[in-house]
C-alpha cells in the first residue's frame, strides 16, 4: 500500500470517523517513513499458510489494517450467548501496534539485518516466536484483535476468517455468508488448495 493510497483514505474517511479513530489509523497506517505496512507483510509470509499466493497475504495484510481504520471505541457489540447484559467496544488494540511492529524491526537489526523483512524466513521465525513469548507470552491465538501482539492478533484475525476457515478445513465452508436452508444437508464444495505460494 503506497503512502499516496492511505492518505486518500485517511481523507475520505475523515468526514464520517470520530477523531480519536482517524489518530488511531493514522499512527498505524502504512506510509514509507514508518513500514508498519512492510513489516506486517514480512510477518505475513512466515505466520500464514504456504499455500497461499503473494496477493492472498497481502489482503490479508490490508484486511487486518481495514479492520484497524473500522475500529470504533464505545460501540454496542450486543450481548453474549447467554446474557442479557449489552457490551461495548474497548480502547482500540491498534494503540500497542507501533511499538511491536518498531520492536520486531530492532530484533532483526540486532541480527545484523536492515528490516524484518531482509531476514531468511527462518531468522525472521525464530525473531517472532521471541516476540510472542517474551515478554508478551502468547498463549492462544484471539478470536479478534485485543493488543496482547500484534503478530497474535494478525493470526487471530485471518485463521478465524472464512479464508482461514476454507483452507484450514480445504472445504467452501465462508462461515460468514448465509448459504440458507437451500443445499443445507449438503456438506461444503471443495476448496482450491494451490502449493508454491511462497
Amino acid at each position: 500500500m503506497t503512502r499516496r493510497i492511505v492518505l486518500r483514505l485517511v481523507a475520505a474517511l475523515a468526514a464520517s470517523w470520530p477523531l480519536s479513530s482517524l489518530k488511531v489509523f493514522a499512527h498505524v497506517a502504512a506510509s514509507p517513513q514508518n513500514g508498519q505496512a512492510t513489516t506486517l507483510a514480512a510477518v505475513a509470509e512466515v505466520v500464514l499458510p504456504s499455500s497461499l499466493t503473494a496477493d492472498e497475504r497481502r489482503a490479508a495484510v490490508t484486511a487486518f489494517f481495514n479492520w484497524i481504520a473500522g475500529y470504533r471505541e464505545g460501540a454496542e457489540m450486543g450481548h453474549g450467548y447467554g446474557s442479557t447484559r449489552l457490551r461495548n467496544t474497548g480502547p482500540s488494540p491498534a494503540t500497542a501496534y507501533p511499538a511491536q511492529l518498531e520492536a520486531l524491526e530492532s530484533a532483526a537489526r540486532a541480527r545484523g539485518a536492515t528490516s524484518l523483512g531482509a531476514l531468511s524466513p527462518a531468522d525472521r521465525r525464530v525473531v517472532i516466536e521471541d516476540a510472542l513469548t517474551t515478554p508478551s507470552r502468547v498463549t492462544q491465538l484471539p478470536d479478534r484483535p485485543n493488543g496482547t501482539h500484534v503478530v497474535a492478533d494478525f493470526m487471530g484475525m485471518f485463521f478465524n476468517s472464512s479464508e482461514g476457515y476454507n483452507l484450514a478445513y480445504r472445504a467452501a465452508i465462508d462461515r460468514e455468508d448465509c448459504r440458507g436452508l437451500d443445499g443445507s444437508e449438503s456438506a461444503p464444495g471443495p476448496w482450491p488448495i494451490r502449493q508454491g505460494g511462497r
